[in-house]
């Protein structure tokens, strides 16, 4: 006979674990998160995970198909908490600047769970949320949907490279980290005019520079080039890109 397959709802644990709390996705990826930034991502395992829990590993089972999908769950829920409480204001390019920033933040303040998630298509019902609420802003604002579409491409994947390269780096062991921002300070601050002018003039400006993120000057850069291009459609006598 062939197997009775039993719906998820059904496989849920509804019994409260030993320490009285009742599992939920939403607990098992609040628990990974701290996990991660406890461990990093080597120590993110159904078992350590289990004991956290206070159940069985094989009771995650019945949430998750695997630690794969787990992983998808706990960047949907980054981006899940980079939407809350964004409303659009109708200012296109301050709704993707808001919405951009938001998604950046949300990452880098988990740099261990945006290194395993960044670059990864989850699916899931807040990325759907996200990209639907991008879209939705350049179509509003009257972009074509071909360059909707490549202003989206271009929004999105610039977000989630700067919110990895930033993740890494600040998921780094303390040291290394200091070690390499001191570098534009000492290596780079004392190159020498004769043999690197370029570095040697602006050795000050960027050990101030380059410690921080570039995220938000490259948005800026990007939603400028985009406004430029619907500015372009609406003085060539279509008064609105279409």
């Amino acid at each position: 006979m062939p197997k009775r397959v039993v719906p998820e709802e059904r496989r849920r644990r509804r019994r409260p674990t030993k320490s009285g709390r009742v599992l939920s996705e939403t607990l098992i990826v609040e628990t990974a998160l701290r996990l991660l930034r406890e461990h990093g991502g080597a120590g993110l395992t159904a078992r350590r995970l289990g004991l956290a829990l206070d159940c069985d590993p094989s009771t995650l089972y019945r949430y998750f198909r695997g630690m794969d999908e787990l992983t998808l769950a706990i960047g949907d829920a980054l981006i899940g908490r980079a939407l809350h409480g964004w409303r659009p204001t109708g200012r296109w390019r301050a709704d993707l600047r808001a919405v951009g920033l938001r998604i950046h933040a949300a990452y880098v303040s988990h740099p261990q769970a945006a290194v395993l998630t960044a670059s990864r298509v989850s699916g899931r019902a807040n990325e759907l949320a996200a990209d639907e609420a991008v879209l939705d802003v350049l179509r509003t604002a009257g972009f074509p949907l071909p360059e909707t579409v490549r202003v989206y491409h271009a929004f999105i994947d610039t977000t989630l490279a700067f919110a990895a390269l930033d993740a890494a780096s600040l998921a780094l062991p303390g040291a290394a980290r200091r070690a390499d921002e001191e570098m534009w300070r000492s290596t780079y601050a004392r190159l020498s005019a004769a043999t690197h002018p370029r570095i040697a003039e602006a050795a000050p400006l960027l050990a101030t520079r380059m410690v921080t993120s570039a995220y938000p000057t490259a948005l800026d850069m990007l939603l400028e080039s985009a406004g430029n291009v619907l500015a372009q459609g609406v003085s060539s006598g279509s008064g609105r890109l279409r």
